[in-house]
């Protein structure tokens, strides 16, 4: 797949706080072919062609943001909120971001698929700054799912977001532009098992 040009505005924003309680482990450190999980988001994000990169960290915080630097520049966030759920996360992601004028577009990465193509980040980011309601988000073979692009005029209805679903919870009443992509769903690793099942090469769980 081609990757598309996107805005020079565009910002990965990696959310990678929590305490992956699932896995029993921090599993944003976990190497995945050679690289941290949460490096990985950092990387697809870099050859994405995004301007910065920005990692929430929150959980074990200053070994997550050794490995993600692993994947590339990156600016660190910290989030002493991060155990109140991913939206205290993307709150704190945005405010340091919104310092900066010239940013238009924040692409919201997961520090937990290592099989995330830098086309959809790219695409999304692309579809996010023209979309109505300025939400875009990857449509792919079988499923929807991240990278999600939320446009800066859409940021000050973030404020009031709380727990675990982050942005998904303005997905419902709004325009949100679905960029369709040949690949499958990138499968997230929740668990050690979903790590085993990744390197045998099966399919993701259903």
């Amino acid at each position: 797949m081609t990757v598309p040009v996107v805005p020079s505005v565009a910002v990965g924003l990696v959310l990678a706080a929590g305490r992956a309680t699932r896995f029993g482990a921090t599993k944003q450190l976990v190497e995945v072919d050679g690289l941290p999980l949460v490096a990985h988001a950092v990387a697809a994000a870099h050859a994405a062609g995004l301007a910065r990169v920005v990692v929430v960290v929150g959980h074990d915080a200053d070994a997550v943001a050794t490995a993600a630097a692993r994947g590339g520049a990156v600016e660190v966030v910290h989030n002493p909120d991060h155990g109140s759920g991913q939206a205290s996360s993307l709150r704190a992601g945005l405010a340091a971001v919104e310092a900066a004028d010239d940013v238009d577009v924040v692409v919201v990465l997961l520090a937990d698929q290592p099989g995330l193509r830098p086309a959809a980040v790219a695409a999304v980011a692309d579809a996010a700054e023209a979309a109505p309601d300025g939400i875009a988000r990857v449509r792919y073979a079988d499923g929807t799912g991240h990278p999600v692009g939320l446009a800066r005029r859409l940021w000050p209805r973030l404020a009031d977001l709380d727990g675990d679903a982050g942005a998904r919870q303005l997905f419902d009443g709004h325009d949100v532009a679905l960029v369709r992509v040949d690949d499958r769903l990138p499968p997230d690793v929740d668990t050690v098992e979903d790590l085993v099942r990744r390197d045998r090469g099966d399919g993701p769980r259903q």
